[in-house]
Protein backbone atom coordinates (compact mmCIF):
# COMPACT_ATOMS: atom_id res chain seq x y z
CA UNK A 1 0.00 0.00 0.00
CA UNK A 2 1.12 3.55 -0.61
CA UNK A 3 0.64 6.43 1.81
CA UNK A 4 -2.74 7.35 0.29
CA UNK A 5 -4.26 3.88 0.78
CA UNK A 6 -5.90 2.26 3.80
CA UNK A 7 -6.81 -1.33 4.61
CA UNK A 8 -10.33 -1.31 6.06
CA UNK A 9 -12.70 -3.94 7.46
CA UNK A 10 -16.21 -2.87 6.45
CA UNK A 11 -19.01 -3.26 8.97
CA UNK A 12 -22.48 -2.50 7.56
CA UNK A 13 -24.47 -1.13 4.60
CA UNK A 14 -25.46 2.51 4.43
CA UNK A 15 -28.16 4.29 2.43
CA UNK A 16 -26.67 5.43 -0.85
CA UNK A 17 -25.04 2.18 -1.90
CA UNK A 18 -21.99 2.43 0.34
CA UNK A 19 -20.63 0.32 3.18
CA UNK A 20 -18.98 1.87 6.23
CA UNK A 21 -15.79 1.06 8.10
CA UNK A 22 -13.38 3.12 10.20
CA UNK A 23 -9.97 4.64 9.63
CA UNK A 24 -7.22 4.26 12.26
CA UNK A 25 -7.99 7.83 13.43
CA UNK A 26 -11.60 6.82 14.17
CA UNK A 27 -13.25 8.59 11.26
CA UNK A 28 -15.93 6.73 9.33
CA UNK A 29 -14.99 5.73 5.81
CA UNK A 30 -17.70 5.20 3.18
CA UNK A 31 -16.95 3.07 0.12
CA UNK A 32 -19.11 1.59 -2.63
CA UNK A 33 -18.87 -1.90 -4.18
CA UNK A 34 -17.64 -3.59 -0.99
CA UNK A 35 -19.63 -5.92 1.30
CA UNK A 36 -19.84 -5.71 5.07
CA UNK A 37 -17.44 -8.33 6.42
CA UNK A 38 -14.97 -7.81 3.59
CA UNK A 39 -11.54 -6.22 4.00
CA UNK A 40 -10.55 -3.85 1.23
CA UNK A 41 -7.83 -1.43 0.17
CA UNK A 42 -9.38 1.99 -0.36
CA UNK A 43 -8.16 5.41 -1.45
CA UNK A 44 -9.80 8.56 0.02
CA UNK A 45 -11.02 11.12 -2.53
CA UNK A 46 -13.17 13.34 -0.27
CA UNK A 47 -12.38 14.14 3.37
CA UNK A 48 -14.20 15.89 6.18
CA UNK A 49 -13.48 16.24 9.88
CA UNK A 50 -15.67 13.27 10.88
CA UNK A 51 -15.78 11.08 7.78
CA UNK A 52 -14.06 10.15 4.53
CA UNK A 53 -15.35 8.93 1.16
CA UNK A 54 -12.96 6.49 -0.47
CA UNK A 55 -12.70 4.67 -3.80
CA UNK A 56 -12.26 0.91 -3.80
CA UNK A 57 -8.82 -0.19 -5.05
CA UNK A 58 -9.11 -3.92 -4.27
CA UNK A 59 -10.89 -6.41 -2.03
CA UNK A 60 -8.29 -8.46 -0.16
CA UNK A 61 -10.66 -10.64 1.86
CA UNK A 62 -13.84 -11.46 -0.12
CA UNK A 63 -17.08 -13.01 1.09
CA UNK A 64 -18.55 -16.05 -0.69
CA UNK A 65 -21.72 -13.96 -1.09
CA UNK A 66 -20.03 -11.79 -3.75
CA UNK A 67 -21.01 -12.56 -7.37
CA UNK A 68 -19.58 -11.36 -10.72
CA UNK A 69 -21.18 -8.20 -12.09
CA UNK A 70 -23.07 -8.32 -15.40
CA UNK A 71 -21.56 -5.07 -16.64
CA UNK A 72 -17.89 -4.32 -17.36
CA UNK A 73 -18.44 -0.72 -16.24
CA UNK A 74 -19.62 -1.73 -12.78
CA UNK A 75 -17.42 -0.07 -10.18
CA UNK A 76 -16.77 2.94 -12.41
CA UNK A 77 -20.22 3.92 -13.71
CA UNK A 78 -22.43 5.67 -11.19
CA UNK A 79 -25.62 3.98 -12.34
CA UNK A 80 -25.50 0.69 -10.37
CA UNK A 81 -24.31 -0.08 -6.86
CA UNK A 82 -25.43 -3.68 -6.19
CA UNK A 83 -24.51 -5.83 -9.18
CA UNK A 84 -21.99 -7.73 -7.03
CA UNK A 85 -24.79 -8.83 -4.67
CA UNK A 86 -27.37 -11.61 -5.32
CA UNK A 87 -30.84 -10.20 -5.89
CA UNK A 88 -32.43 -11.74 -2.78
CA UNK A 89 -29.71 -10.11 -0.69
CA UNK A 90 -30.32 -6.78 -2.44
CA UNK A 91 -33.94 -6.93 -1.33
CA UNK A 92 -32.97 -7.64 2.27
CA UNK A 93 -30.46 -4.78 2.24
CA UNK A 94 -33.08 -2.33 1.02
CA UNK A 95 -35.62 -3.39 3.62
CA UNK A 96 -33.03 -3.06 6.39
CA UNK A 97 -32.04 0.38 5.13
CA UNK A 98 -35.68 1.52 5.20
CA UNK A 99 -35.97 0.30 8.79
CA UNK A 100 -32.67 1.97 9.73
CA UNK A 101 -33.60 5.31 8.19
CA UNK A 102 -37.00 5.35 9.90
CA UNK A 103 -35.31 4.57 13.22
CA UNK A 104 -32.31 6.88 12.91
CA UNK A 105 -33.90 9.87 11.12
CA UNK A 106 -37.60 9.23 11.72
CA UNK A 107 -37.20 8.50 15.43
CA UNK A 108 -39.39 5.37 15.21
CA UNK A 109 -38.45 2.57 17.59
CA UNK A 110 -40.19 -0.28 15.76
CA UNK A 111 -41.32 0.93 12.33
CA UNK A 112 -44.06 -1.33 10.86
CA UNK A 113 -42.14 -2.24 7.69
CA UNK A 114 -43.68 -4.96 5.54
CA UNK A 115 -41.74 -7.31 3.23
CA UNK A 116 -40.25 -5.51 0.24
CA UNK A 117 -42.08 -6.02 -3.06
CA UNK A 118 -39.56 -7.58 -5.45
CA UNK A 119 -39.22 -6.66 -9.11
CA UNK A 120 -40.21 -9.33 -11.62
CA UNK A 121 -37.14 -8.41 -13.67
CA UNK A 122 -33.67 -8.01 -12.17
CA UNK A 123 -32.25 -6.55 -15.40
CA UNK A 124 -33.67 -4.93 -18.55
CA UNK A 125 -36.63 -3.45 -16.69
CA UNK A 126 -36.42 0.28 -17.48
CA UNK A 127 -38.79 1.86 -20.00
CA UNK A 128 -36.42 4.82 -20.27
CA UNK A 129 -32.72 5.62 -19.96
CA UNK A 130 -30.81 8.90 -20.18
CA UNK A 131 -27.24 9.04 -21.48
CA UNK A 132 -25.00 12.00 -20.77
CA UNK A 133 -22.82 13.40 -23.57
CA UNK A 134 -19.12 14.10 -22.98
CA UNK A 135 -16.94 16.72 -24.66
CA UNK A 136 -16.19 14.31 -27.54
CA UNK A 137 -19.87 13.74 -28.19
CA UNK A 138 -19.81 10.19 -26.77
CA UNK A 139 -22.79 8.80 -24.85
CA UNK A 140 -22.20 7.57 -21.33
CA UNK A 141 -22.88 7.99 -17.63
CA UNK A 142 -21.35 9.99 -14.83
CA UNK A 143 -18.29 8.44 -13.19
CA UNK A 144 -19.02 7.09 -9.74
CA UNK A 145 -16.70 9.43 -7.84
CA UNK A 146 -15.10 11.73 -10.43
CA UNK A 147 -16.65 14.78 -12.14
CA UNK A 148 -16.52 13.24 -15.59
CA UNK A 149 -18.62 11.24 -18.04
CA UNK A 150 -17.43 7.79 -19.04
CA UNK A 151 -18.53 6.56 -22.49
CA UNK A 152 -20.23 3.14 -22.46
CA UNK A 153 -21.02 0.55 -25.12
CA UNK A 154 -23.45 -1.53 -23.06
CA UNK A 155 -25.98 -1.22 -20.24
CA UNK A 156 -28.12 -3.92 -18.63
CA UNK A 157 -30.98 -1.85 -17.21
CA UNK A 158 -33.10 -0.62 -20.18
CA UNK A 159 -35.66 -2.72 -22.04
CA UNK A 160 -34.41 -4.72 -25.03
CA UNK A 161 -36.02 -2.45 -27.67
CA UNK A 162 -34.29 0.62 -26.21
CA UNK A 163 -30.95 -1.19 -26.34
CA UNK A 164 -31.59 -2.20 -29.94
CA UNK A 165 -32.40 1.40 -30.94
CA UNK A 166 -29.34 2.74 -29.11
CA UNK A 167 -27.09 0.33 -31.00
CA UNK A 168 -28.63 1.25 -34.37
CA UNK A 169 -28.39 5.01 -33.96
CA UNK A 170 -25.34 6.92 -35.10
CA UNK A 171 -25.72 10.22 -33.28
CA UNK A 172 -23.70 13.17 -34.51
CA UNK A 173 -23.06 15.56 -31.61
CA UNK A 174 -23.98 19.22 -32.01
CA UNK A 175 -23.09 22.31 -29.94
CA UNK A 176 -24.83 22.41 -26.57
CA UNK A 177 -26.00 18.77 -26.58
CA UNK A 178 -26.01 17.56 -22.97
CA UNK A 179 -28.00 14.32 -22.91
CA UNK A 180 -29.86 11.80 -25.07
CA UNK A 181 -32.91 10.17 -23.54
CA UNK A 182 -34.48 6.95 -24.91
CA UNK A 183 -38.04 5.87 -24.02
CA UNK A 184 -40.21 2.87 -24.88
CA UNK A 185 -43.98 3.14 -24.66
CA UNK A 186 -46.92 0.87 -25.39
CA UNK A 187 -46.56 -1.68 -28.21
CA UNK A 188 -42.83 -1.01 -28.40
CA UNK A 189 -43.19 2.60 -29.62
CA UNK A 190 -39.89 4.45 -29.20
CA UNK A 191 -38.81 8.03 -28.60
CA UNK A 192 -35.44 9.78 -28.62
CA UNK A 193 -35.18 13.06 -26.70
CA UNK A 194 -32.20 15.34 -27.28
CA UNK A 195 -31.56 17.69 -24.36
CA UNK A 196 -29.41 20.75 -25.00
CA UNK A 197 -28.61 24.16 -23.58
CA UNK A 198 -30.41 26.09 -26.31
CA UNK A 199 -32.34 25.82 -29.57
CA UNK A 200 -29.76 27.48 -31.80
CA UNK A 201 -28.62 24.27 -33.48
CA UNK A 202 -30.37 20.97 -34.16
CA UNK A 203 -29.04 17.62 -35.33
CA UNK A 204 -29.77 16.46 -38.85
CA UNK A 205 -31.86 13.31 -38.78
CA UNK A 206 -32.10 10.38 -41.20
CA UNK A 207 -34.44 7.73 -39.84
CA UNK A 208 -35.43 4.40 -41.34
CA UNK A 209 -37.27 3.45 -38.14
CA UNK A 210 -40.69 4.58 -36.82
CA UNK A 211 -39.19 6.57 -33.97
CA UNK A 212 -40.39 9.86 -32.47
CA UNK A 213 -37.61 12.41 -32.04
CA UNK A 214 -37.89 15.48 -29.81
CA UNK A 215 -35.44 18.26 -29.01
CA UNK A 216 -35.85 19.91 -25.62
CA UNK A 217 -34.14 22.89 -24.02
CA UNK A 218 -34.99 25.64 -21.53
CA UNK A 219 -36.40 27.56 -24.51
CA UNK A 220 -38.97 24.94 -25.40
CA UNK A 221 -39.62 21.69 -27.25
CA UNK A 222 -39.37 20.93 -30.96
CA UNK A 223 -40.77 17.73 -32.50
CA UNK A 224 -38.30 16.62 -35.17
CA UNK A 225 -40.06 13.38 -36.15
CA UNK A 226 -43.18 11.50 -35.10
CA UNK A 227 -45.14 12.59 -32.02
CA UNK A 228 -44.38 14.69 -28.94
CA UNK A 229 -45.53 11.90 -26.62
CA UNK A 230 -45.74 8.16 -26.03
CA UNK A 231 -48.59 6.06 -24.66
CA UNK A 232 -47.78 3.92 -21.62
CA UNK A 233 -50.07 1.17 -20.37
CA UNK A 234 -50.32 0.29 -16.67
CA UNK A 235 -52.82 -2.43 -15.79
CA UNK A 236 -55.92 -1.70 -17.88
CA UNK A 237 -55.32 2.03 -18.44
CA UNK A 238 -53.37 4.01 -21.00
CA UNK A 239 -51.44 7.19 -20.23
CA UNK A 240 -50.26 9.93 -22.52
CA UNK A 241 -46.73 10.92 -21.43
CA UNK A 242 -45.07 13.85 -23.21
CA UNK A 243 -41.34 14.11 -23.73
CA UNK A 244 -40.95 16.54 -20.83
CA UNK A 245 -43.18 14.60 -18.41
CA UNK A 246 -42.05 12.15 -15.73
CA UNK A 247 -43.33 8.59 -15.63
CA UNK A 248 -42.36 5.57 -13.55
CA UNK A 249 -39.56 3.62 -15.26
CA UNK A 250 -40.57 0.10 -14.17
CA UNK A 251 -44.03 -0.69 -15.58
CA UNK A 252 -44.62 -3.97 -13.71
CA UNK A 253 -43.62 -2.46 -10.36
CA UNK A 254 -45.72 0.64 -11.03
CA UNK A 255 -48.74 -1.64 -11.45
CA UNK A 256 -48.02 -3.33 -8.11
CA UNK A 257 -47.66 0.05 -6.42
CA UNK A 258 -51.01 1.16 -7.86
CA UNK A 259 -52.58 -2.03 -6.47
CA UNK A 260 -51.31 -1.22 -2.98
CA UNK A 261 -52.45 2.41 -3.11
CA UNK A 262 -55.93 1.24 -4.14
CA UNK A 263 -55.93 -1.29 -1.31
CA UNK A 264 -55.16 1.47 1.18
CA UNK A 265 -57.89 3.76 -0.16
CA UNK A 266 -61.45 3.77 1.19
CA UNK A 267 -63.85 1.73 -0.92
CA UNK A 268 -66.06 4.61 -2.03
CA UNK A 269 -67.26 8.15 -1.36
CA UNK A 270 -65.56 11.13 0.20
CA UNK A 271 -62.87 13.44 -1.12
CA UNK A 272 -59.22 12.94 -2.08
CA UNK A 273 -56.40 15.49 -2.07
CA UNK A 274 -53.54 14.45 -4.35
CA UNK A 275 -50.24 16.35 -4.28
CA UNK A 276 -47.59 16.03 -7.02
CA UNK A 277 -50.02 14.08 -9.20
CA UNK A 278 -47.84 14.07 -12.34
CA UNK A 279 -49.59 12.74 -15.46
CA UNK A 280 -52.25 11.10 -13.26
CA UNK A 281 -50.94 7.57 -12.75
CA UNK A 282 -52.56 7.14 -9.33
CA UNK A 283 -55.42 9.56 -10.03
CA UNK A 284 -56.72 7.50 -12.95
CA UNK A 285 -57.20 4.47 -10.70
CA UNK A 286 -58.37 6.32 -7.58
CA UNK A 287 -60.82 8.82 -9.07
CA UNK A 288 -63.72 6.38 -9.32
CA UNK A 289 -63.49 5.74 -5.56
CA UNK A 290 -64.29 9.34 -4.61
CA UNK A 291 -67.02 11.89 -5.13
CA UNK A 292 -64.35 14.58 -5.57
CA UNK A 293 -60.60 14.68 -6.27
CA UNK A 294 -58.45 17.81 -5.95
CA UNK A 295 -55.03 17.34 -7.59
CA UNK A 296 -52.00 19.66 -7.70
CA UNK A 297 -49.06 19.50 -10.12
CA UNK A 298 -46.35 22.01 -11.06
CA UNK A 299 -45.11 20.63 -14.41
CA UNK A 300 -47.07 22.20 -17.27
CA UNK A 301 -46.24 19.24 -19.52
CA UNK A 302 -47.51 16.76 -16.93
CA UNK A 303 -50.65 18.85 -16.41
CA UNK A 304 -51.41 18.79 -20.13
CA UNK A 305 -51.03 14.99 -20.08
CA UNK A 306 -53.14 14.76 -16.91
CA UNK A 307 -56.02 16.60 -18.64
CA UNK A 308 -56.01 13.96 -21.39
CA UNK A 309 -55.54 10.99 -19.08
CA UNK A 310 -58.36 12.05 -16.71
CA UNK A 311 -60.72 13.37 -19.37
CA UNK A 312 -63.38 10.75 -18.56
CA UNK A 313 -63.78 11.98 -14.97
CA UNK A 314 -66.01 14.93 -14.07
CA UNK A 315 -65.16 14.74 -10.38
CA UNK A 316 -61.46 15.63 -10.77
CA UNK A 317 -60.12 19.19 -10.48
CA UNK A 318 -56.50 19.97 -11.34
CA UNK A 319 -54.61 22.95 -9.93
CA UNK A 320 -51.54 23.92 -11.96
CA UNK A 321 -48.65 25.29 -9.93
CA UNK A 322 -46.30 24.63 -7.07
CA UNK A 323 -47.77 22.78 -4.11
CA UNK A 324 -46.32 25.33 -1.68
CA UNK A 325 -48.10 28.13 -3.57
CA UNK A 326 -51.50 26.45 -3.96
CA UNK A 327 -51.99 24.25 -0.89
CA UNK A 328 -51.94 27.07 1.73
CA UNK A 329 -54.98 28.63 0.01
CA UNK A 330 -57.04 25.43 0.13
CA UNK A 331 -59.36 25.56 3.14
CA UNK A 332 -61.72 22.60 3.18
CA UNK A 333 -61.93 19.05 4.48
CA UNK A 334 -60.64 15.86 2.83
CA UNK A 335 -61.00 12.21 3.77
CA UNK A 336 -57.55 11.19 2.60
CA UNK A 337 -54.42 12.70 1.03
CA UNK A 338 -52.10 11.02 -1.45
CA UNK A 339 -48.70 12.58 -2.04
CA UNK A 340 -45.80 11.56 -4.28
CA UNK A 341 -43.21 14.35 -3.89
CA UNK A 342 -39.80 14.63 -5.57
CA UNK A 343 -36.66 13.33 -3.84
CA UNK A 344 -36.45 16.48 -1.74
CA UNK A 345 -39.70 15.54 0.01
CA UNK A 346 -42.10 18.12 1.43
CA UNK A 347 -40.92 21.71 1.79
CA UNK A 348 -41.83 23.54 5.00
CA UNK A 349 -44.69 25.58 3.48
CA UNK A 350 -46.34 22.51 1.94
CA UNK A 351 -45.88 20.51 5.13
CA UNK A 352 -47.45 23.20 7.34
CA UNK A 353 -50.37 23.62 4.93
CA UNK A 354 -50.96 19.85 4.81
CA UNK A 355 -50.88 19.54 8.59
CA UNK A 356 -53.34 22.42 8.99
CA UNK A 357 -55.97 20.47 7.03
CA UNK A 358 -56.07 17.67 9.65
CA UNK A 359 -56.80 15.01 7.03
CA UNK A 360 -57.68 11.67 8.72
CA UNK A 361 -55.43 9.52 6.51
CA UNK A 362 -52.33 10.17 4.41
CA UNK A 363 -50.66 7.90 1.86
CA UNK A 364 -47.08 9.01 1.23
CA UNK A 365 -45.31 7.58 -1.85
CA UNK A 366 -41.59 8.28 -1.60
CA UNK A 367 -38.58 7.77 -3.87
CA UNK A 368 -36.08 8.80 -1.17
CA UNK A 369 -36.24 7.08 2.20
CA UNK A 370 -34.08 9.70 3.95
CA UNK A 371 -36.41 12.62 3.19
CA UNK A 372 -39.38 10.31 3.84
CA UNK A 373 -38.03 9.55 7.32
CA UNK A 374 -37.51 13.27 7.97
CA UNK A 375 -41.09 14.08 6.92
CA UNK A 376 -42.54 11.17 8.90
CA UNK A 377 -40.84 12.41 12.05
CA UNK A 378 -42.48 15.80 11.58
CA UNK A 379 -45.87 14.20 10.85
CA UNK A 380 -45.67 12.12 14.02
CA UNK A 381 -45.01 15.35 15.93
CA UNK A 382 -48.03 16.80 14.11
CA UNK A 383 -50.34 14.11 15.49
CA UNK A 384 -50.08 11.26 12.99
CA UNK A 385 -49.19 7.60 13.49
CA UNK A 386 -47.61 5.28 10.95
CA UNK A 387 -49.79 2.24 10.26
CA UNK A 388 -47.68 0.46 7.66
CA UNK A 389 -44.62 0.91 5.44
CA UNK A 390 -44.16 -1.08 2.22
CA UNK A 391 -40.87 -0.84 0.28
CA UNK A 392 -40.89 -1.47 -3.49
CA UNK A 393 -37.81 -2.40 -5.47
CA UNK A 394 -38.42 -0.24 -8.53
CA UNK A 395 -34.72 -0.10 -9.39
CA UNK A 396 -32.88 -3.46 -9.07
CA UNK A 397 -29.05 -3.30 -9.03
CA UNK A 398 -29.19 0.21 -7.51
CA UNK A 399 -29.56 1.49 -3.94
CA UNK A 400 -32.81 3.32 -4.76
CA UNK A 401 -36.01 2.14 -3.11
CA UNK A 402 -39.60 3.35 -3.47
CA UNK A 403 -41.77 3.31 -0.35
CA UNK A 404 -45.51 3.55 0.27
CA UNK A 405 -46.54 4.64 3.77
CA UNK A 406 -50.01 4.76 5.31
CA UNK A 407 -50.54 7.20 8.17
CA UNK A 408 -53.59 8.18 10.20
CA UNK A 409 -54.44 11.07 12.46
CA UNK A 410 -54.34 10.10 16.13
CA UNK A 411 -57.73 10.59 17.75
CA UNK A 412 -57.61 12.71 20.87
Amino acid sequence: MDANQFKILFERYMYGGESVGHLPDGRSVFTSFVLPGETAIVRPYFEKKRYVKAALDSVVEKLDLRIPAHCPYFGICGGCQYQHIPYKEQLQIKKEIVINQLQRIGGMENPPVKPIVASDEEFYYRNSIKFQVNEKGELGFYHYFKPEIIPVSECHLPNAKILELWKLMDIEPFPGLRAVHFREGMDGDLMVIFESEDLQSLPSMELDLPVSVVHGSPSGTIVMAGDDHLIFEIKDKQFKVSAASFFQVNNLQAAKMVDLVLELMPESGGSLLELYCGVGLFTAFCASHFSEVIAIEESESACDDFAVNLDDFDNVSLYVGKVDDILPDIDRSFDIALLDPPRSGLDNYSFDALMSLNIPKIIYVSCDVATLARDIKKMISGGYQVLEVTPFDMFPQTYHVETVVLMSKVEK
